[in-house]
Order: C-alpha cells, then sequence, then structure tokens
C-alpha cells in the first residue's frame, strides 16, 4: 500500500540516478533550503496581505532563479518553461526543456499550513523523461525517469493495492479561481463522497500526484491545472504503476488542464463518474452532468447528505423539526423510484 517515510539524512548525489536527475535534484533541494528558510520569516511579514503577497512573490522567484540557475550551468543548452518566468530563460528551440514550479502550494505556505512542493521535470521532444518533487518540509524526495521506476527516498513506491472505490482515499483541489464552475464540483464531490472512504484537499497537485504514486492515497482529480502542476507528478504516477489522463481517460492531457490519476483499478471506477464532466465529453454526456448540476441543488448546501439520492427535493421543515443551519449528517428516505448509490461510506 504505503510505503513508510525514510528521509536521506544528506543530499548527495546518488549513484544509481541518472545524470539530468541528479541536477533536478540538486536544484530542487537549493529551491528547498530558500523555501524552508522562508518558512521562518513569514510570520514577521503577515502584518498586511500585501506584504504577505510580495514575501511570496519574492519567495516563487529567488526558488526559480535557483533552479533555473543549476539547470542550465549544467545543460546551458536546453530550454525552460517555468511557472513565474515562462519561456524567457535558455534555449528557445531546443528539445530539451525544463518544466519547472518553484512553490506549489503557496497558499499553504502562507499560512503555515505544511502542504508544499519543489517540481521539476524534463521533457524530450515533448514526452516527460525525468521526474523530481521534493517536499521540504519533510524532507521527502520523489523522483523517477521513464522505465525505470518511481522512487520516495531512494526507496522503490507503487500505487496502492485497493479495488474497491469504498475503500479508497481520493484527493482533489477545490475550485477558486474566477470563472470555475463551482457548482459542478459540488455534483462531483455529491456523486463521489458516497462512494469513496475520504475526499481530501491537500492544496498542492504535485505532491497529491506524488502520494498517489506512493500509494498514501488511491486517487487524484482536479481541473484548471496548469503543465508545471501536473508534468513532474505524471510520470512518479505511470512509473509506480498508475494511470494518469483526462476525465474521460484519455492520456494526452498535459496541456487540457484536466487531469485524472490513480491506481488502475481505481481509476477504471473513476473514469465513468468522472467523464460527463470533462470538457471533452460527449454532447449526452454534457445533457447528463447540466441535469446532475442542477439536481444538486444550492439551496441544500447547509445539509450534509450522506446519499446523492433525493438531492433534487428540497428538505421538509417543521416547526418541530426546523432546517439545520449546520454541517449535519443527515439520512433521507429516497423516493420509491430512486435506487441508492453503490457504497455507503460516509467521507471526513
Amino acid at each position: 500500500m504505503g510505503t513508510a517515510r525514510r528521509s536521506s539524512p544528506h543530499p548527495m548525489p546518488s549513484p544509481n540516478l541518472h545524470p539530468m536527475l541528479n541536477v533536478a535534484v540538486k536544484a530542487a533541494r537549493a529551491a528547498g533550503a530558500i523555501i524552508n528558510r522562508a518558512a521562518l520569516d513569514i510570520e514577521a511579514v503577515r502584518i498586511s496581505q500585501k506584504q504577505v503577497n510580495d514575501f511570496v512573490t519574492e519567495v516563487d522567484h529567488a526558488s526559480e532563479r535557483v533552479i533555473i540557475d543549476t539547470l542550465l550551468g549544467a545543460y546551458p543548452g536546453h530550454g525552460i518553461l517555468a511557472e513565474e518566468s515562462g519561456t524567457e530563460h535558455g534555449a528557445r528551440d531546443s528539445d530539451y526543456v525544463w518544466i519547472i514550479d518553484p512553490l506549489d502550494g503557496t497558499t499553504n505556505f502562507i499560512h503555515g499550513f505544511p502542504v508544499y512542493c519543489v517540481s521539476i521535470a524534463l521533457a524530450i521532444k515533448g514526452k516527460i523523461e525525468h521526474a523530481v518533487i521534493y517536499d521540504p518540509t519533510r524532507n521527502d524526495l520523489f523522483t523517477a525517469t521513464r522505465g525505470r521506476g518511481a522512487f520516495m527516498n531512494e526507496r522503490r513506491i507503487r500505487v496502492s493495492k485497493r479495488t474497491r472505490l469504498t475503500e479508497c482515499l481520493v484527493s482533489t483541489g477545490f475550485p477558486f479561481r474566477t470563472g470555475d464552475n463551482f457548482k459542478q464540483y459540488l455534483a462531483i464531490m455529491a456523486d463521489l463522497m458516497p462512494r469513496a472512504a475520504g475526499l481530501r484537499r491537500p492544496g498542492a497537485a504535485a505532491l497529491d500526484l506524488a502520494y498517489v504514486a506512493a500509494g498514501f492515497s488511491d486517487a487524484f482529480f482536479e481541473t484548471g491545472l496548469n503543465i508545471w502542476d501536473v508534468a513532474a507528478g505524471s510520470l512518479l504516477v505511470t512509473e509506480a504503476g498508475g494511470l494518469v489522463g483526462n476525465f474521460t481517460g484519455e492520456p494526452d492531457f498535459l496541456e487540457q488542464r484536466e487531469c485524472l490519476a490513480g491506481s488502475p483499478r481505481i481509476y477504471g471506477q473513476l473514469v465513468p463518474l468522472l467523464a460527463k464532466y470533462s470538457k471533452f465529453a460527449s454532447v449526452d454526456d454534457k445533457l447528463a452532468a447540466s441535469e446532475r448540476v442542477r439536481a444538486v441543488d444550492p439551496s441544500v448546501g447547509s445539509v450534509y447528505a450522506r446519499s446523492t439520492v433525493g438531492l433534487s427535493e428540497p428538505a421538509e421543515s417543521t416547526a418541530e423539526t426546523p432546517a439545520p443551519r449546520k454541517l449535519t449528517r443527515l439520512r433521507r428516505e429516497a423516493p420509491a423510484a430512486a435506487a441508492p448509490a453503490p457504497g455507503d461510506a460516509s467521507s471526513e
């Protein structure tokens, strides 16, 4: 299932790693050192939101700068695609392109919530060949090279062996950008929460994918992601024996802003649930998704329903039993014609 955490005490290059991956590890650790030092200072700059934003931007830039300097110092002919600086560094026409997220999980970092990471991937002729994800708060180093497997702190990792969705922990990212389809996400959550052991929102997509690779969670899905959020993590998952694609299960997903990853058996169970919510879904599936979104009525948002059954029916309220105002576990009688959703495990 999962892999025990055992962090390497010293950041020495590994003779077992590909030379390019060793350089990426060196870059990720250097960036992690900057992030860890900055984490000690975050409290001191929390006087205003502007100061916090300026500080985090500075940390982002410093982290990205040391990564780019390290990579181009070793491979000056390579290209760079980075979250902060785009393609302004490195060669423009190289077959070798480093894809960098210098600090994934900035909102967590701002709040001192220790779930964030550095993500570095190398694409060769458009295909991800090497990947590093480094969690500086735990000193967890995830690495992968195409065809050589995935590793955490130099120990081989594999995706979870669970086969029943009701036993699985599924991670995701909630929509937060202007224009995101919040109601659609509510519908997806209403479909998944009764069917899974738990739904989690850690807040750093790259680390979410690394955790799927290590078997700490069983699957991950999110929309709106950029290539630097998923490039490294996607190779970790596939090298750990998992599958990655868009919500319809198509593997060419890197720049589609839609990602689903998991162990093969669980991935296969999630595709039928998520496919209708994909922007690549058929017209019939999109109509079905629209009906589902309408069924999950925001007016019953104050009620936590254990099942998707009857969500389109407004909760009855009487003088003796006023409608609940807080998140409350509630059993509902299903209409005679409706069938209960499979699985009855409540999410935490």
